[in-house]
């Protein structure tokens, strides 16, 4: 078996995985077992519109020490509250004020499908 080596690593969200697993499945044909599960489960999961608008978006605010990783687990998770919100930046050392909070939760509220 050979050596694999991790050249870099780029956060993704759930969406740029699903146009992955396209590529992939125009390439092969055919997807193998886990990645035809996670086709599966990313088609019942995503709600949002236009992703690459609404991660734009955010980055736009310039919220203090908001990275890009943070950014995609928002885009992933699309909270629909502050408190949602607070409860998914609890998970990383970084602290958002009240206002940000707020303007990222309507920045998601525009782009979520009903």
């Amino acid at each position: 078996m050979s050596d694999a080596q991790v050249i870099s690593e780029v956060p993704i969200n759930i969406y740029q995985l699903k146009k992955e697993l396209d590529k992939i499945k125009k390439r092969d044909k055919e997807l193998n077992f886990r990645s035809n599960k996670t086709d599966e489960y990313l088609a019942q999961i995503t709600s949002i519109k236009n992703h690459e608008e609404l991660f734009d978006k955010i980055v736009k605010l310039n919220i203090p020490r908001l990275k890009e990783q943070h950014i995609h687990k928002i885009i992933d998770i699309a909270p629909i509250s502050a408190e949602e919100l607070k409860v998914i930046l609890q998970s990383y050392t970084i602290t958002v004020s009240n206002e940000s909070m707020k303007k990222i939760v309507e920045a998601v509220a525009e782009h979520i499908s009903k």
